[in-house]
């Protein structure tokens, strides 16, 4: 078979077999990274047309976070109290970033709700939040894990863990963070941290391209082995027909 296969003609089909498996994973790797594109694509258009809700609405202190809370954009009204935190070791667009975390006080139930304000470049002081009652607009979140490597150090923190900041900030607290979207008549903020998109699914439909161009480049593979496994039978047989011609 080997022989055959060394053959001007199949050679000339392998490298098309080839070309041909080369189209079929890059189609199909598109095809995948499509697939992941719409889906995001879909959750942040499912996330914008989410109409913004009362924080009473979907989350109240000391309740386990809602399952369909994660995106959600509340209102509240409020002030902000204390020292602002920073939560160290974050990137943003490859850069490193703190996030700025302040304590604000909803003024409907008297409990603290974590705001991330935004970022400042690492090393960088966080900015003080705004004085007096106002209203912001921000994107929920769910707590996140703890750091084994340590909890509030000199005003920073390396997650937005609430168990930590229940023993720093006296009152009750939500279960949950907020990722400050807008802050009514505050003109100076720091960077807004774009809210995380919620867990998105491949796209169905896309991803049954990618196969289908994965199937189609192992078919040029097979096709060719066939042609050159049929090629050399037929070499096979046609050898001891010769053998006995040239013995009469």
């Amino acid at each position: 078979m080997l022989r055959t296969a060394c053959r001007p003609r199949y050679l000339g089909l392998l490298v098309v077999a080839l070309a041909l498996v080369a189209l079929g994973i890059i189609a199909g790797r598109w095809q995948w990274s499509v697939a992941h594109d719409v889906a995001r694509a879909e959750a942040v258009r499912e996330v914008q047309e989410r109409p913004v809700r009362p924080v009473a609405d979907v989350i109240a202190p000391h309740e386990g976070f809602p399952d369909d809370g994660s995106g959600q954009r509340i209102s509240m009204r409020g002030r902000y109290a204390g020292e602002p935190l920073l939560v160290v070791d974050r990137r943003f667009e490859g850069q490193p970033v703190s996030w700025v975390l302040d304590r604000f006080v909803v003024e409907e139930t008297g409990a603290n709700l974590a705001v991330v304000r935004g970022y400042v470049p690492a090393g960088e002081d966080p900015p003080s939040p705004p004085g007096g009652t106002l209203e912001i607009v921000g994107s929920l979140a769910p707590p996140e894990a703890p750091d084994e490597t340590g909890g509030i150090d000199d005003g920073e923190l390396t997650s937005v863990d609430i168990a930590q900041l229940v023993n720093l900030w006296e009152g009750d607290i939500y279960n949950g963070f907020v990722f400050a979207v807008s802050e009514d008549g505050v003109t100076a903020a720091p960077q807004r941290v774009p809210p995380p998109l919620p867990d998105t699914s491949l796209q169905f439909r896309n991803v049954m391209y990618a196969v289908q161009w994965w199937m189609f480049a192992a078919f040029a593979v097979w096709m060719w082995l066939k042609v050159v496994r049929q090629a050399a039978r037929q070499d096979e047989a046609g050898e001891p027909a010769r053998e006995v011609e040239e013995s009469t």
